[in-house]
């Protein structure tokens, strides 16, 4: 092996192939790093979760959407009137879910907590089959007298939101008594 030190210089002169493949190596990782931020910033506010025929579904009867860093669930749920369950728990759900949650009229589970809802929307009293409704740990302030109508819900999870006492009391009053409503 043959030893390039020299007293004078150190080490001699790399030879010009070596400061090419270099300089391609530091242009390849720049241009990667320029183009990765380049397209975080055009889809930072485009994403959209994927609902297709993946592993979110089960036989295209439960779609899980959690932690998806929703604000509202997406349209396109709303056409899918064959599920039975929907999560979309831990995303940051505003206002009160979308009216169309009552095309869902084959749905028996609803898990919304965890999110940042202010409301129900009185067409979830649409939903016949409803089961279980967990609206848990959202900023609750009302409930509409619609959830009455859930004659097949089994538990009603209510914990840590503000609602008033008078408006579960009227809900109360019409759903059957078996209903677990948890506080």
């Amino acid at each position: 092996m043959e030893n390039n030190y020299n007293q004078k210089g150190g080490y001699g002169k790399k030879p010009l192939w070596q400061w090419i493949l270099l300089y391609i190596i530091i242009a390849a990782v720049v241009y990667g790093l320029i183009y990765y931020f380049y397209m975080v910033s055009q889809n930072k506010n485009s994403y959209q979760p994927n609902i297709s025929n993946n592993s979110t579904l089960d036989n295209n009867v439960s779609l899980d959407l959690s932690n998806q860093g929703l604000t509202s669930i997406p349209n396109s749920v709303f056409s899918r009137t064959n599920l039975q369950e929907l999560n979309v728990s831990h995303n940051s759900l505003t206002g009160a879910i979308q009216s169309q949650i009552g095309q869902l009229k084959n749905l028996k589970v609803l898990n919304a907590s965890y999110n940042k809802m202010t409301g129900v929307p009185a067409e979830i009293g649409q939903l016949k089959n409803l089961q279980v409704l967990d609206l848990s740990y959202n900023q609750l302030t009302g409930l509409p007298n619609e959830l009455g109508n859930l004659q097949n819900l089994k538990t009603l999870n209510l914990t840590g939101n503000s609602y008033s006492q008078q408006d579960l009391d009227g809900i109360k009053s019409k759903l059957p008594p078996t209903v677990n409503i948890i506080k």
